[in-house]
């Protein structure tokens, strides 16, 4: 299955398509989807192609496979790009495919690697070198010129025992057992007779250990349990920022709101009422007031002018006996932000796109107070980014997600984001409340558990009851970087048996 052997045009190219395919497939394996086994099945497959290929070859078929991943995993953008931002369609299909390519560069890079620096065959490189040298082109693209983690394997997982992973080594860690596996029955397919028995135990182990440690308790309750409230206003996201539509969205939430009795803390989404929160101050005063009146605070996605007159921020606003604000932190280019020049910019302009920037918010923010609990917050994207918000998970008791995946549509985008919430409730053993503009609202458990969803696409209050926790698993001590550690080790080990003849390699040749 090397690349370009002799034989004529199809040996050349089915090699490629199939490398494209099985990279189409592997977004089936996430919400809403959930055929799991291919986020082994397609790195399997890359694995199997990459044998005997040239450094050129590998980078080739690595580029067709991420291409296959991406297109089909994040082809909702154009919704947004094209759809609700007004972007020409040309434009739109333009930025979606420089994205794609972006992304697919680094399974190009990486097939280079491959076929330079492991062995040509064996142990070390199916169950070593090639799981390694994945997962850290995969954490690469996760902070690399601001990160795209999305499609990360580990969040294919959150129902399956793998998931037990989580709060020991994250969402890298999830993708480390998938990725071994790969590897493993690699060695197997490519092994004969005995030696196949080593790579399936491992499998085997791979699967006790997650769910060993899935009935571990990381953290424990630390006091009674809160009666909750998320508000779903389901505006339809081309609608929502029309003047006209400022007073009925405001009366609605408001009525929303009025349904919430009981409710110790209420949870409205991201940017829940279009307006500046500095030109709707009465009416945030109103909500508090009444609020407060039945015992609840209220946390809130809005969007604020800085004190400093100039700057704007994306921001959740808490409503208790006072009020505090936690900002954004990590913007997404080219939506709440534009790294270009002036020309360019001004250029956006005459194309009706969006080209104020937010500013981020300040690294170090404290949680937020509110239900009579420490809150760690997020803003829509900002989740996908897990290690980053560790210091808050440490000094908080609850998780808060405000998002707006309406921007989306009814693609599967909305679902891949409430995984990645999944996880992040996983990952840091607490409960999460996570408020959508349309969908998906929804309360999930500290072992990434759906307690309550919403109906998509209506207007609804959500209910339920959270129990605030405290201590940390071992992730959200280490973050990303024991399983990266592990992953360089494992990489080098395989790097320096290149040029080595292993007695056990020689099983599999």
């Amino acid at each position: 299955m090397s690349g370009a052997a002799p034989g004529g045009r199809a040996q050349t190219w089915w090699p490629l398509l199939l490398a494209l395919g099985a990279g189409a497939t592997l977004p089936l394996a996430f919400a809403p989807f959930g055929f799991w086994p291919l986020a082994v099945a397609a790195p399997l497959v890359l694995m199997r192609l990459w044998e005997g290929a040239t450094p050129r070859r590998a980078a080739l078929l690595g580029l067709c496979f991420g291409l296959g991943t991406f297109s089909e995993g994040t082809w909702w953008l154009y919704i947004s790009i094209h759809g609700f931002g007004g972007a020409p369609a040309w434009l739109s299909v333009v930025l979606i495919l420089l994205l794609v390519a972006l992304m697919a560069s680094y399974q190009a890079l990486l097939g280079w690697v491959v076929a330079r620096v492991l062995p040509a065959s064996g142990a070390w490189r199916w169950c070593a070198g090639l799981p390694a040298l994945w997962l850290l082109t995969e954490w690469c693209r996760g902070w690399f010129l601001t990160g795209f983690p999305w499609l990360s394997l580990g969040y294919s997982q959150t129902d399956t025992a793998l998931a037990g992973f989580a709060p020991v080594l994250g969402v890298y860690g999830v993708s480390a057992a998938l990725l071994v596996q790969a590897g493993a029955l690699l060695a197997c397919w490519r092994g004969r007779g005995r030696a196949r028995f080593a790579p399936l135990a491992l499998v085997a182990l791979l699967w006790a250990g997650g769910e060993a440690l899935a009935r571990v308790e990381w953290t424990r309750p630390s006091g009674a349990p809160v009666p909750v409230a998320i508000l779903q206003g389901a505006i339809p996201q081309d609608e929502k920022w029309q003047l006209n539509n400022r007073e009925p969205t405001m009366a609605l939430y408001r009525s929303l709101n009025d349904q919430t009795a009981g409710a110790r803390l209420v949870v409205w989404p991201e940017a829940a009422i279009p307006e500046l929160a500095n030109e709707i101050a009465p009416y945030l005063a109103g909500i508090q007031g009444s609020s407060r009146g039945r015992d609840a605070d209220i946390v809130m996605g809005v969007v604020r002018l800085g004190d400093n007159g100039q700057d704007y921020y994306n921001s959740i606003i808490a409503l208790t006996t006072g009020v505090a604000f936690y900002d954004k932190r990590h913007l997404v280019p080219f939506a709440e932000y534009f790294p270009v020049p002036p020309f360019v910019r001004s250029w956006l302009r005459l194309m009706s796109l969006p080209y104020s920037d937010f500013r981020a918010g300040a690294d170090d923010q404290p949680p937020l107070r509110a239900g009579g609990m420490n809150l760690a917050p997020s803003i829509c994207y900002e989740d996908a980014f897990g290690s980053a918000q560790l210091a808050l998970v440490a000094r908080s008791d609850l998780l808060v997600n405000v998002t707006n995946d309406a921007w989306f549509g009814r693609s599967p985008a909305r679902y891949q984001h409430l995984q990645i919430s999944r996880m992040r409730a996983r990952e840091a053993g607490r409960y999460l409340l996570r408020a959508g503009n349309d969908g998906v609202s929804a309360i999930i458990g500290p072992h990434g558990e759906l307690l309550a969803v919403a109906p998509g696409f209506q207007s609804t209050v959500l209910r339920g009851t959270v129990v605030p926790r405290s201590g940390l698993p071992p992730y959200a001590r280490v973050g990303n970087w024991a399983v990266m550690l592990l992953a360089v080790a494992m990489a080098a080990l395989a790097v320096r048996n290149r040029r080595r003849r292993n007695p056990a390699d020689q099983m599999y040749n």
